[in-house]
């Protein structure tokens, strides 16, 4: 049985990405982009035989076919367009897949939220949302057995970042025992957009904390040092950047969407990866990334993306791994390739850099393997990992949040849509709790108990 997921991209940065991810998807299941079917030309493999290509196998979990027939039906992308301004909804429109989304689900205002948290979460966003849950539910009623949602959105906006988070509290509410999962840009201290950044970003971790069961991190600092040092692109668009947001998205999903040797979803990923409820935040990492004239000279193999995988120039979030420990990692590897070879390279990585890893965890690495390879490459890896060395990241908001709070700037803009000065000091300090929180389990150390049978598991 299919288990679908609702796509939901909200704000101008979360709809770039998100049409990224869509392009990124029609290619890899080799859709036609001019009308939705499967391109049958483009060859497809059958792995078990049973006359439906791999690339349609699993396809219900992100499209909805129009008719009965799998090959020759047209193929809808299960996404809902949210924006407070109509702009980027336009550019998708007339983007080279804009005609295969459902016109209904591009939901967008007309006034936008003006970089405002609170205009995004308690007055224009508030006005749209419920014709946002309503195209959620009907996406959910054509549903076998939904999974859950996932959410793409910036955090430092207003309309990403506030009307992401009530909508993310809205799905919880609605749906609570589906799977929530946001991919979150967050602020990066070189690449600053807004002035206000760092109040909507704790605004929204707040909300985020409380209401996503995992949460991805991405940074544009990250990226564009990905594109000069990796890719050597001098001035890199943000088509560029998306498009690697869009490989590492493709990488995380790929075991929903094509049959593998060993499967993985959005459940499994978060009962491997979430040891304690509110530490659900993800550093994530794709291989192989490779500048054009270097990628010819480059033999891929397991260990090749494992190596690449781990290493800190790969990381989309700019955080350095020695700061904190890893407290479990998986590896989404794709492309042909044996199950010993994965096992043989998971196991050196985690007894080579044991000391990277929390000792009262023992075995740290889940993996699973996709047969069908990505479009960029004959294979690849994904890394995703939950690391203390994230709380790098909500120290910084919280500096630059303390900062301007200090002096109540800006603050006129949030009450005059409502908000109240408790709001702000309840997000600050759950921030905080949560950078000690992570702190607290990277300096936690494993006692064994003298007598191991009568131990109670109280050894920490």
């Amino acid at each position: 049985m299919v288990r679908e997921i609702i796509h939901v991209q909200v704000g101008q940065c979360g709809n770039q990405i998100g049409n990224a991810f869509w392009t990124a998807l029609v290619s890899e299941h080799k859709l036609q982009a001019e009308n939705g079917t499967f391109d049958a030309s483009l060859g497809g493999s059958d792995a078990d035989g049973d006359g439906i290509p791999d690339e349609l196998e699993n396809i219900d979990v992100y499209f909805r076919c129009t008719t009965d027939d799998r090959n020759t039906g047209k193929w809808i992308p299960r996404a809902v367009l949210v924006d407070l301004e109509p702009g980027t909804i336009d550019v998708i429109k007339a983007n080279s897949i804009g005609h295969l989304f459902k016109p209904d689900n591009m939901i967008f205002g007309a006034n936008g939220a003006g970089n405002n948290w609170a205009k995004g979460h308690y007055t224009e966003g508030a006005e749209l949302v419920e014709q946002v849950l309503d195209q959620c539910r009907r996406e959910i009623e054509q549903c076998d057995s939904p999974q859950g949602f996932q959410i793409c959105h910036s955090l430092g906006g207003g309309t990403g970042s506030g009307m992401g988070t009530l909508l993310l509290l809205k799905i919880r509410d609605g749906y609570p025992d589906r799977m929530t999962t946001t991919y979150s840009v967050y602020p990066s201290p070189k690449v600053s957009d807004t002035v206000v950044e760092p109040y909507n970003a704790v605004l929204s971790s707040h909300q985020l904390l409380e209401n996503s069961d995992e949460t991805f991190i991405i940074d544009n600092e990250a990226l564009y040092n990905i594109s000069h040092n990796i890719l050597k692109l001098n001035q890199p668009t943000y088509a560029q950047l998306n498009s690697l947001i869009a490989q590492v998205t493709c990488g995380i999903t790929a075991s929903l969407r094509f049959p593998g040797k060993l499967n993985g979803d959005l459940r499994k990923l978060g009962v491997n990866l979430v040891p304690f409820p509110r530490l659900h935040f993800f550093l994530v990492s794709q291989a192989p990334l490779l500048g054009g004239e270097v990628s010819n000279r480059v033999r891929l193999t397991v260990q090749e993306l494992t190596n690449q995988c781990y290493s800190a120039r790969n990381f989309l979030s700019n955080v350095k791994p020695d700061d904190g420990k890893y407290l479990a990692c998986s590896l989404v590897y794709r492309g042909p390739m044996t199950t010993q070879d994965v096992d043989d390279n998971v196991e050196k990585l985690q007894n080579k850099q044991a000391e990277d890893f929390v000792e009262w965890i023992p075995n740290n690495i889940k993996s699973s393997i996709v047969v069908t390879p990505p479009r960029t490459s004959s294979m690849s890896g994904t890394f995703i990992a939950n690391s203390t060395a994230l709380k790098g990241i909500f120290q910084r908001l919280a500096t630059q949040f303390g900062a301007m709070y200090r002096r109540k700037a800006f603050l006129h803009w949030y009450k005059g849509e409502g908000m109240d000065e408790m709001e702000f000091q309840e997000a600050d300090k759950n921030v905080r709790d949560l950078i000690t929180e992570y702190q607290d389990k990277q300096d936690a150390v494993y006692e064994a108990d003298d007598d191991e049978d009568e131990s109670d598991g109280s050894d920490f």
